[in-house]
Protein backbone atom coordinates (compact mmCIF):
# COMPACT_ATOMS: atom_id res chain seq x y z
CA UNK A 1 0.00 0.00 0.00
CA UNK A 2 0.89 3.90 -0.63
CA UNK A 3 0.00 7.05 0.85
CA UNK A 4 1.34 9.82 -0.94
CA UNK A 5 0.98 12.63 1.66
CA UNK A 6 1.37 16.57 0.82
CA UNK A 7 2.07 19.06 3.10
CA UNK A 8 0.94 22.31 2.17
CA UNK A 9 0.89 23.98 5.52
CA UNK A 10 3.71 25.25 7.55
CA UNK A 11 2.80 25.75 10.84
CA UNK A 12 2.97 22.49 12.44
CA UNK A 13 5.27 19.44 11.72
CA UNK A 14 3.54 16.49 10.61
CA UNK A 15 4.34 12.76 11.51
CA UNK A 16 5.12 11.23 8.20
CA UNK A 17 5.92 7.79 9.21
CA UNK A 18 3.03 7.59 11.94
CA UNK A 19 0.38 8.86 9.75
CA UNK A 20 1.68 6.24 6.65
CA UNK A 21 1.48 3.28 9.48
CA UNK A 22 -2.30 3.98 9.89
CA UNK A 23 -3.17 4.94 6.27
CA UNK A 24 -1.23 1.17 5.74
CA UNK A 25 -3.55 -0.25 8.74
CA UNK A 26 -6.89 1.42 8.05
CA UNK A 27 -6.07 0.03 4.23
CA UNK A 28 -5.73 -3.46 5.33
CA UNK A 29 -8.39 -3.90 7.73
CA UNK A 30 -10.82 -2.68 5.06
CA UNK A 31 -9.74 -5.16 2.44
CA UNK A 32 -7.97 -2.98 0.30
CA UNK A 33 -5.21 -5.07 -1.54
CA UNK A 34 -1.33 -4.06 -1.02
CA UNK A 35 -1.63 -2.41 -4.49
CA UNK A 36 -3.59 0.09 -3.50
CA UNK A 37 -2.39 3.80 -3.42
CA UNK A 38 -3.75 6.63 -1.49
CA UNK A 39 -2.93 10.40 -1.35
CA UNK A 40 -3.54 13.13 1.72
CA UNK A 41 -3.17 16.48 1.79
CA UNK A 42 -2.57 18.39 5.11
CA UNK A 43 -3.48 22.39 4.74
CA UNK A 44 -5.03 25.28 6.54
CA UNK A 45 -8.86 26.49 6.72
CA UNK A 46 -8.63 28.91 3.58
CA UNK A 47 -7.56 26.06 1.42
CA UNK A 48 -10.02 23.61 2.57
CA UNK A 49 -12.65 25.94 2.97
CA UNK A 50 -12.06 26.26 -1.03
CA UNK A 51 -12.42 22.30 -1.82
CA UNK A 52 -15.42 22.14 0.57
CA UNK A 53 -17.20 25.09 -1.53
CA UNK A 54 -16.50 23.75 -4.59
CA UNK A 55 -17.02 20.43 -4.04
CA UNK A 56 -19.64 20.32 -1.70
CA UNK A 57 -21.78 23.62 -1.92
CA UNK A 58 -20.70 24.98 1.60
CA UNK A 59 -18.88 27.59 2.01
CA UNK A 60 -16.91 26.85 5.11
CA UNK A 61 -13.78 25.07 6.27
CA UNK A 62 -14.28 21.63 7.88
CA UNK A 63 -12.05 19.01 9.06
CA UNK A 64 -11.80 16.53 6.25
CA UNK A 65 -13.07 15.58 3.14
CA UNK A 66 -12.61 12.77 0.91
CA UNK A 67 -12.89 12.01 -2.73
CA UNK A 68 -13.05 8.67 -4.04
CA UNK A 69 -11.07 7.71 -7.36
CA UNK A 70 -11.67 4.31 -7.60
CA UNK A 71 -9.20 3.86 -10.37
CA UNK A 72 -7.67 0.80 -11.91
CA UNK A 73 -6.36 1.05 -15.23
CA UNK A 74 -4.97 -2.33 -16.62
CA UNK A 75 -1.83 -3.61 -15.05
CA UNK A 76 -1.80 -0.84 -12.34
CA UNK A 77 -2.56 -0.50 -8.88
CA UNK A 78 -6.19 0.61 -7.60
CA UNK A 79 -6.14 4.43 -6.70
CA UNK A 80 -8.32 4.55 -3.41
CA UNK A 81 -8.61 8.31 -3.44
CA UNK A 82 -7.83 11.35 -1.82
CA UNK A 83 -8.18 12.80 1.34
CA UNK A 84 -7.97 16.25 2.45
CA UNK A 85 -6.83 17.36 5.95
CA UNK A 86 -7.45 21.01 7.67
CA UNK A 87 -4.68 21.51 10.34
CA UNK A 88 -6.45 24.35 11.46
CA UNK A 89 -9.57 22.86 12.07
CA UNK A 90 -7.43 19.92 13.36
CA UNK A 91 -5.98 22.33 15.77
CA UNK A 92 -8.89 23.36 17.28
CA UNK A 93 -10.60 20.00 17.96
CA UNK A 94 -7.77 18.12 19.67
CA UNK A 95 -7.91 21.28 22.09
CA UNK A 96 -11.54 20.08 22.36
CA UNK A 97 -10.82 16.72 22.91
CA UNK A 98 -8.27 17.05 25.00
CA UNK A 99 -5.62 15.37 22.60
CA UNK A 100 -2.34 15.77 20.70
CA UNK A 101 -2.55 17.31 17.33
CA UNK A 102 -1.38 13.89 15.53
CA UNK A 103 -3.76 12.02 17.28
CA UNK A 104 -6.20 14.39 15.91
CA UNK A 105 -4.89 14.17 12.30
CA UNK A 106 -4.64 10.13 12.39
CA UNK A 107 -8.06 10.51 13.53
CA UNK A 108 -9.33 12.66 10.17
CA UNK A 109 -7.31 10.88 8.22
CA UNK A 110 -8.68 7.28 9.44
CA UNK A 111 -11.91 8.99 8.79
CA UNK A 112 -11.32 9.51 5.12
CA UNK A 113 -10.18 6.42 4.51
CA UNK A 114 -13.27 4.74 5.87
CA UNK A 115 -15.28 7.36 3.68
CA UNK A 116 -13.35 6.07 0.78
CA UNK A 117 -13.91 2.27 1.37
CA UNK A 118 -17.72 2.80 1.92
CA UNK A 119 -18.10 4.09 5.10
CA UNK A 120 -20.97 6.64 5.68
CA UNK A 121 -22.22 9.06 8.47
CA UNK A 122 -25.53 10.68 7.37
CA UNK A 123 -27.37 9.67 10.41
CA UNK A 124 -26.18 9.76 13.55
CA UNK A 125 -26.37 6.07 14.13
CA UNK A 126 -24.01 5.89 10.83
CA UNK A 127 -22.26 8.10 12.56
CA UNK A 128 -21.32 6.39 15.67
CA UNK A 129 -20.47 3.03 14.20
CA UNK A 130 -17.77 4.81 11.86
CA UNK A 131 -16.50 6.43 15.13
CA UNK A 132 -16.26 3.15 16.94
CA UNK A 133 -14.86 1.69 13.81
CA UNK A 134 -12.14 4.65 13.80
CA UNK A 135 -11.19 4.33 17.53
CA UNK A 136 -10.87 0.38 17.14
CA UNK A 137 -8.48 1.10 14.52
CA UNK A 138 -6.19 3.72 15.66
CA UNK A 139 -6.09 1.49 18.84
CA UNK A 140 -4.56 -1.42 16.74
CA UNK A 141 -2.43 0.87 15.38
CA UNK A 142 -1.13 2.37 18.45
CA UNK A 143 -1.00 -1.26 19.95
CA UNK A 144 1.59 -2.21 16.71
CA UNK A 145 3.46 1.18 17.16
CA UNK A 146 3.92 0.16 20.75
CA UNK A 147 5.30 -3.70 19.55
CA UNK A 148 7.62 -2.27 17.09
CA UNK A 149 9.05 0.11 19.49
CA UNK A 150 9.71 -2.71 22.47
CA UNK A 151 13.50 -3.83 22.62
CA UNK A 152 13.87 -7.02 21.33
CA UNK A 153 15.23 -9.22 24.28
CA UNK A 154 19.00 -10.29 23.92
Amino acid sequence: MTLVLANKQRRHPVDRARLKRVAELVMAAEGCGPDTELSAVIGDDAWIRELNRRYTNKDAPTDVLAFPQDISPEGAGRLLGDVAISIETAERQAQEAGQGLMDEVALLLTHGILHLTGWTDETPSQRRRMMRRAQDLLEQARGAAKTRARPRPA
